[in-house]
């Protein structure tokens, strides 16, 4: 039988899938055949091996002990830790032991003040205010001039002392309210506690003169006491005390 030329073309594409349905059977079959190990590679062997690894094992009893997990290795504190914490764990003794040491030189120092306190000021007046208050006009160009004043709830006094002239004597004398024909002969008029708290000896050769001036309300009461061993330079001593108990307003 005679063919054409277009049915011989047809015949051949017809012809060319089955030559590769062939081909892949063969390589199916050839695979197939090869040994396990030749095939660990393939598709098909990668999942069996996964399987085999999900495969759980056998189970632990109920009453079993827990498996002890691996101990875990420390961090590094982290940078801020190290440079906040650290450096407060230093500073904070430190600064107790600072203040704590300022705390005992400030109670060393108070405890000399209160020693100082029982000795008069030398080479200061006592303010102005102070010598209002108290009623203790220290003559002008008096020398030799200490005072302290002390503080209580319902007492104050200032303790003066000054070198003066004769007539500096009869001056301040007239100011405080008395004259010098006044002053009682052989008497300081200062109690012995008074002078012990400024450190006052007032048994000296002498002689001695003194008064007590007392007066009502806000006004201060006077002690005083003078030394005339040097008539014309003599020294006063004077304890002007304001009781607050008597009230004010002159009662």
């Amino acid at each position: 039988m005679t063919t054409t030329p277009d049915q011989r073309r047809k015949g051949q594409r017809g012809a060319e899938p089955t030559a590769d349905g062939a081909a892949g059977t063969a390589a199916g079959t050839a695979a197939e055949q090869r040994p396990p190990e030749q095939r660990a590679g393939e598709p098909h062997a990668v999942d069996a091996a996964a399987a085999e690894v999900r495969t759980p094992g056998p189970r632990r009893p109920a009453g079993a002990a827990p498996v002890p997990r691996p101990a875990s290795v420390p961090r590094d504190l982290p940078r801020w830790v190290r440079w906040t914490v650290l450096p407060l764990l230093v500073l904070v003794p430190l600064g107790y032991v600072i203040i704590s040491a300022q705390q005992s030189r400030e109670s060393g120092e108070s405890k000399q003040e209160e020693a100082a306190a029982r000795h008069l000021r030398f080479g200061y007046y006592p303010s102005s205010l102070q010598q209002r208050v108290y009623q203790v006009p220290i003559p002008y160009g008096a020398a030799h001039v200490g005072y302290l004043e002390t503080n209580s709830w319902d007492t104050a006094v200032l303790y003066t002392q000054f070198t003066t002239t004769a007539g500096g004597l009869d001056t301040f004398l007239a100011k405080v309210g008395t004259t010098r024909d006044a002053l009682h002969a052989g008497a300081s008029s200062i109690t012995a506690s008074q002078a012990r708290a400024v450190n006052w000896n007032l048994s000296g050769t002498g002689p001695w003169s003194g008064i007590t001036i007392r007066r009502a309300g806000d006004k201060p009461d006077h002690a005083i006491a003078v030394d005339l061993h040097d008539p014309d330079v003599p020294t006063v001593y004077v304890v002007s005390t304001v009781n607050f108990q008597h009230g004010f307003g002159g009662n």
